[in-house]
């Protein structure tokens, strides 16, 4: 599907979804937003879709909501259109979160604000070197959103994420991979080559694995040791039922690269 606020793409298991509002660096609206939700609750569905891949058009990743949008809506004391944005991404965000896939942003260019709210939601971020990074709701006299203060004190920790929602300044995409805000950092000319080469590894994995492997991990954030043994034991179960355990432990002794059919 091409030609809306948001396009999308299936090609040999990988489903890409494409921020399509480049003359405004990818700035959310109340129908982009509306399209990105019903994109990724389809791909998320698609049993040919092995793998998840987020990005933007042209030179931003995404600008977060339209400040425009915003400004009308705030200095009106008509909030209604401006909650609608910040709660369609809401939605956005957990159905990144619980897809049972891979879901990887590839960061062509700036993600500020909610944009990056919309990268941390995935599982795994790899960047351009000309890309950037910020917590810059502080500027606007705003609130962090779509997760943000959920996300960001996970990977860098308390004190770190309120000196980077203080200082609500556009991080490089280095200092990004220093902090684990992102995965990897390539040369800009490579990204698109390195997201479809790391998309195609996640898409040859065994789905059912992978599946549960997210789900546990992401479960284990907030439990204890007894809870994450008890969902290892339980996903264990799934794992040695399916066709693709039984693929992948005939192909180690044959020395042979197994091929997994999600079953």
């Amino acid at each position: 599907m091409a030609g809306g606020l948001v396009s999308t793409d299936i090609a040999d298991g990988i489903g890409t979804v494409t921020l399509n509002r480049p003359e405004r660096l990818n700035a959310f609206t109340v129908p982009m937003l509306g399209e990105l939700r019903d994109a990724v609750a389809a791909l998320s569905a698609d049993e040919a879709v092995r793998v998840l891949v987020l990005t933007g058009a042209g030179n931003g990743f995404c600008a977060g909501a339209d400040v425009g949008l915003l400004a009308e809506g705030v200095t009106s004391g008509d909030t209604d259109g401006s909650m609608l944005m910040v709660r369609l991404g809401n939605e956005v965000v957990q159905l990144l979160r619980e897809a049972p896939k891979p879901v990887l942003a590839s960061l062509n260019g700036a993600a500020a604000g909610g944009g990056a709210g919309l990268a941390l939601a995935c599982d795994l971020r790899i960047a351009s070197d000309r890309a950037t990074m910020g917590m810059v709701f502080h500027r606007l006299g705003i609130h962090p959103d779509l997760g943000t203060s959920w996300f960001v004190p996970r990977l860098v920790g308390a004190a770190r994420a309120l000196e980077l929602f203080y200082d609500a300044e556009m991080l490089p995409a280095a200092r990004c991979l220093e902090l684990g805000l992102v995965n990897r950092v390539v040369p800009a000319e490579t990204l698109a080559e390195q997201t479809g080469a790391w998309a195609a590894r996640l898409a040859r994995l065994p789905t059912i694995a992978a599946r549960l492997i997210k789900q546990a991990v992401y479960e284990g954030e907030s439990g204890s040791l007894a809870s994450a043994l008890a969902v290892e034991d339980r996903n264990q179960l799934e794992c040695f039922l399916s066709d693709d355990a039984a693929e992948g432990l005939t192909a180690f002794g044959a020395k042979r690269i197994p091929v997994f059919h999600g079953r």
